[in-house]
């Protein structure tokens, strides 16, 4: 019998890629995404794509309303940041964080954990082509695995110990991309975009399109997905 699993699926090419690699390993997948009150649906509608193409046992889509609180470019009003450099990207916590936000998932998909019997989560966090933010570190993710082994009925219980799957952690953007082709990921199932048009198209100029671009010009191959700016694939 399998493994059960769970991954995080925000519809990006990272978390499709944290998913094809649990495959790859033989887990029975389910899949959980969030509409926490993010400025568009176009990543929901990418998860849902991603997870059909790769069969998952179960997707669940979970409404949670984050823009309650605000704090974040991608939950309230404030401007998504358009054409910084690598360095600049690397320089900070941008405005584009949402507080708390990887606690507040990786906290449902332990309680879905818990009525599953499974003790295997996989998240796409990656921390070194990424944008500066505190809850994709690895020292987070051993903090929080620390927490629900000592919160949850079969860790205290002794049934199985809760393990949070990092796979993509130490990678480049070009690394995962390179990892997934070779798992058989369809890059043009997903969306990375902070600002996507009305359409899903990329906007190609914020944090996200930029590590992505990069990403594909490292890995040597073609973005599949359309953008609005020039230079986009």
């Amino acid at each position: 019998m399998k493994r059960r699993g769970i991954v995080l699926l925000s519809g990006g090419l990272d978390s499709a890629t944290a998913a094809a690699d649990a495959l790859d390993r033989g887990f029975e997948l389910y899949a959980l995404t969030f509409e926490y009150g993010q400025r568009h649906s176009i990543e929901v509608q990418a998860a849902k794509r991603v997870a059909d193409a790769l069969a998952v046992e179960q997707h669940v889509v979970l409404p949670i309303d984050l823009a309650v609180f605000g704090g974040s470019a991608l939950t309230g009003d404030a401007q998504v940041p358009k054409d910084r450099t690598h360095e600049e990207i690397g320089g900070g916590i941008p405005v584009t964080y949402v507080p708390a936000r990887n606690t507040i998932f990786l906290a449902y998909a332990l309680a879905w954990a818990e009525v599953l019997n499974a003790y295997d989560i996989f998240i796409g966090v990656n921390c070194v082509d990424y944008s500066g933010y505190p809850d994709c570190r690895p020292e987070y993710v051993a903090a929080f695995q620390t927490m629900g082994r000592l919160a949850t009925k079969a860790g205290v219980e002794g049934e199985g110990a809760l393990t949070i799957h990092t796979p993509l952690l130490t990678l480049s953007k070009g690394e995962i991309i390179q990892r997934g082709l070779e798992l058989g990921v369809d890059y043009a199932l997903t969306s990375s975009c902070y600002d996507p048009s009305s359409d899903g198209k990329a906007c190609g100029r914020c944090d996200a399109c930029a590590l992505r671009r990069a990403g594909f010009e490292k890995a040597g191959v073609v973005d599949p997905i359309e953008y609005q700016s020039p230079g986009g694939s």
